[in-house]
C-alpha cells in the first residue's frame, strides 16, 4: 500500500508534466474536479480535492490524494483510486480495472460492475447487487456482500504491510448476505466476524468460523 501512495502522487506529476494542447486528461493539485458527460475525457487526476463523475460520463483512469470519487449512474472508467477518500460506483456503472482506497469506504450499487479488483486498508467495503470480477481484498476494513452480488476471485483479510498502520485493534466484521455469491476462496490471516446467511453461496473459507443466520440481517 505505501508502493501505491508513492505511484499515486507520482501519477498525478506525470500527468500535470504530460498535459497540453489537445490532451484531454485533467489535472488540478488543489481543488475538486467535474468530469461531464458532455466532453471527451481522459484521465483525471488531483493531489487534494474530490473527483465527480456524471451519469453516462466515459474517461480513462481517476485518480486523487485527500479525497471522495463519485461516479455517476452507467458512466465508465478504467480505474479508480484515492489514498484518502470513498469511492462510490453508482448503479449500472462500469469500472474495466481497479478500484483502489487506502483509508476509505468502498460502494458498489446496483448493477455495477468491476472487472478488476477492490482493495482497501481501512474504510467499509460495501457491495449492493453488483459484481467484482477481481476479488475483495482489505487489512481492517469491515464487509458487507448483499443482494444479489457476485464477487468472482474471493475474498481476502490479509495481515498489515509493513509501513501501514490499521484502524486501531478492532476486529472486522464480515456479513454474506442473502442471495449473495462468493466464488473463490474466503481467506482471514488475522481475526474476525464471520457472518453467511443460510441463502448464500460461497467457496472455501481459511482462518474464521463462519456464523449461519437466517433472514435478512445476522446478529449484532
Amino acid at each position: 500500500m505505501t508502493q501505491f501512495i508513492r505511484l499515486g502522487l507520482l501519477t498525478v506529476i506525470s500527468l500535470a508534466a504530460g498535459c497540453g494542447k489537445g490532451n484531454t486528461d485533467t489535472v488540478t493539485i488543489d481543488g475538486s474536479t467535474h468530469v461531464t458527460a458532455a466532453q471527451p475525457n481522459g484521465n483525471v487526476a488531483t493531489v487534494n480535492g474530490a473527483i465527480s463523475i456524471d451519469d453516462n460520463a466515459k474517461l480513462g483512469s481517476a485518480k486523487t490524494v485527500n479525497g471522495d470519487i463519485y461516479l455517476g449512474a452507467h458512466a465508465t472508467a478504467a480505474s479508480l483510486a484515492t489514498v484518502n477518500g470513498m469511492i462510490t460506483a453508482d448503479k449500472g456503472s462500469r469500472v474495466s480495472g481497479e478500484i483502489t482506497s487506502v483509508n476509505g469506504t468502498l460502494s458498489l450499487l446496483d448493477e455495477s460492475e468491476v472487472t478488476g479488483s477492490l482493495t482497501n486498508v481501512n474504510g467499509k467495503i460495501i457491495i449492493t447487487n453488483a459484481h467484482v470480477a477481481g476479488g475483495i481484498t482489505t487489512v481492517g476494513g469491515d464487509i458487507a456482500v448483499n443482494g444479489l452480488s457476485r464477487i468472482d476471485g474471493g475474498i481476502w483479510v490479509k495481515n498489515l504491510d509493513l509501513g501501514v498502520l490499521p484502524a486501531g485493534d478492532r476486529v472486522p466484521r464480515v456479513v454474506i448476505g442473502p442471495g449473495s455469491t462468493i466464488r473463490g476462496e474466503i481467506r482471514f490471516e488475522h481475526k474476525v466476524k464471520l457472518f453467511v446467511s443460510d441463502k448464500a453461496t460461497i467457496g472455501p473459507v481459511d482462518g474464521a468460523d463462519a456464523v449461519k443466520f437466517s433472514g435478512d440481517n445476522p446478529p449484532p
